[in-house]
């Protein structure tokens, strides 16, 4: 719940800004000068592109936590028992371990979306948030139908 409340702020402060932003976009095409036209268009590029990123990973949010949520009540989310160092971290060489049959499970069934889910927290946990946004973008369109690009897993 904390995380979904940070993202709603982090999101409303952001589209303040991007209006904001635009406002003087729009106020210095108005002036009516090729450089303030000019200057007036730059400034508009920057909100645009930040809606479409923002409208990007808010989608992305939804449909990772449709299929949490999917997975949960089918009982196969994967089970936080990973071993922490004294400061709450995840221990390394667990998350391997955790990673291996994850791995291990995915290139079982390379279809299947739950097993992409599964290696995206793994990827998480091993924290590689690249690969884990990846195999969780597989989960995504494997689940919505899709057919994914072929990859296969690779090591953390």
């Amino acid at each position: 719940m904390r995380a979904k409340i940070t993202y709603a702020v982090t999101a409303a402060v952001l589209v303040f800004y991007f209006l904001l932003v635009g406002s003087r976009g729009v106020l210095l095409i108005r002036h009516g000068t090729l450089l303030t036209v000019a200057f007036g268009v730059a400034v508009l590029i920057l909100p645009v592109i930040g809606i479409w990123f923002l409208w990007k990973n808010t989608q992305f949010v939804r449909r990772a936590n449709a299929l949490a949520a999917e997975l949960d009540a089918e009982g196969g989310l994967p089970v936080d028992d990973l071993a922490r160092t004294p400061s709450g971290r995840i221990d390394r060489d667990s998350a391997d371990a955790v990673f291996a049959r994850r791995k291990e499970e995915t290139e079982d069934a390379p279809d299947d979306w739950r097993c992409w889910f599964r290696l995206a927290v793994a990827y998480q946990d091993a924290r590689d948030t690249p690969r884990a946004r990846k195999a969780m973008q597989r989960a995504i369109a494997l689940h919505r139908g899709r057919t994914p690009a072929s990859a296969a897993p690779s090591g953390s």
